[in-house]
């Protein structure tokens, strides 16, 4: 029987935000003792949640996708701040987000509305763009988000990067990194 994968929709990160992550990561992961913490080359912001799939309508949101994207252009993000989803004391997900952008909305809409008329069905939460840094509090006393800072670059400036490419994602959860690029969706750089 033939091994059955997730798959998602997502923006790639550059190299350099995923290092600059990796970084903080590092230095800070002793003091937010999570039970797991994401590989940097799994850093992602995910527009559409697919699950299982089957060939057929995989290959029908690759062909709906890429030809809507033949056309977006590539924009720019800025990182934000760090957060959490779950209980606030013993968060399940620790996260750096983005500054709000109409250009990142709009290619999740397009996205995401592309799969869920091909006929996945898609979490209906609102989006909230993140970066999935850790899994799962795992220390006795509370998490304390008052000492979490804003991401700003070393000299205090805001880190900005471009957004130029959208990727299909194939999870293999025995590997490490465990998201294998299954198709690429460059955007134009104008």
């Amino acid at each position: 029987m033939a091994e059955k994968h997730h798959y998602f929709f997502a923006v790639k990160l550059p190299k350099e935000v995923k290092i600059y992550l990796n970084k903080w990561v590092q230095m800070n992961e002793i003091e937010y003792p999570f039970a797991r913490w994401v590989h940097p080359e799994d850093y992602h912001i995910t527009l559409a949640f697919l699950g299982f799939a089957d060939t057929e309508m995989l290959n029908h949101a690759i062909e709906q996708v890429k030809e809507t994207l033949t056309h977006a252009n590539a924009f720019n993000l800025t990182l934000n701040e760090f957060g959490t989803f779950g209980p606030e004391k013993f968060p399940r997900i620790f996260w750096a987000d983005v500054n709000g952008s109409d250009d990142l909305k709009s290619l999740q809409k397009k996205v995401f509305n592309l799969c869920e008329q091909i006929g996945f069905k898609l979490d209906k939460k609102p989006f909230k763009p993140h970066i999935t840094l850790a899994r799962k509090w795992k220390a006795d006393e509370p998490f304390n988000r008052d000492k979490l800072s804003q991401l700003h670059s070393k000299g205090g400036l805001d880190f900005t990067f471009t957004v130029n490419e959208v990727v299909l994602y194939e999870t293999h959860l025995d590997k490490t990194p465990k998201y294998r690029e299954y198709e690429i969706f460059p955007l134009k750089i104008e």
